[in-house]
């Protein structure tokens, strides 16, 4: 009898709790609690956007230092002494043995 008595009460607590009149006093309440889980989703898509767009640029990034740093060591050794005489030979160009004379002005 008096596990009846307890379920009794515990349907009555629950009927009491969403009666009609206790849904609409707290209905603003229900909206905010549901306005702050749209904005926390929409927080997360955001973010996940957000670390995606960064991973894509740090990727791009890395290339365009591979190719950066491919480019300097391929200029480096062009711009090399004997690279510049072995580039300059067709055209009649050598390198002098005679010391380079200065020029001094007047002023």
């Amino acid at each position: 009898m008096a596990e009846t008595d307890h379920k009794t009460n515990s349907r009555n607590i629950l009927r009491g709790i969403f009666q009609y009149e206790w849904i609409l006093k707290n209905m603003v309440f229900f909206l905010f609690l549901s306005l702050l889980a749209v904005i926390y989703i929409a927080n997360g898509h955001l973010s996940d956007k957000t670390i995606r767009q960064i991973n894509t640029i740090n990727n791009e990034l890395k290339e365009l230092q591979y190719v950066y740093k491919t480019l300097k060591t391929e200029e480096m050794q062009k711009s090399g002494e004997a690279q510049i005489v072995k580039s300059t030979q067709p055209l009649g160009l050598k390198i002098s043995n005679e010391m380079p004379v200065r020029i001094k002005s007047d002023k």
